[in-house]
């Protein structure tokens, strides 16, 4: 099973920050979209144009996990907590 870490190594991978807005402006993750966890349901069809892997991740990891399963209950299959920002940070260097 891959790490998070060789997982975004994948040029097919799409990071996805679920923060709010206003977090993403603040401070995130580059190449990283901003899509907030309340937005999903309204972004299922672009999701589903992504043909690689995606990781999901917010300030601590409570919104990733939660993007994840709900993600996952949605029929995606390679959807990844990345944790927060500060893990994605260091797992990104």
């Amino acid at each position: 099973m891959k790490t998070i870490k060789e997982i975004l190594t994948d040029q097919k991978t799409t990071v996805i920050d679920v923060r709010s807005s206003w977090e993403f402006e603040a401070g995130n993750i580059p190449g990283a979209i901003n899509i907030p966890v309340e937005e999903l349901p309204h972004q299922l069809d672009t999701l589903r144009a992504f043909t690689g892997p995606l990781v999901v991740y917010c300030q601590s990891g409570g919104r990733s996990s939660m993007a994840q399963q709900y993600l996952m209950q949605q029929g995606f299959e390679e959807v990844h907590n990345g944790g927060g920002l500060a893990q994605m940070r260091l797992l990104t260097l």
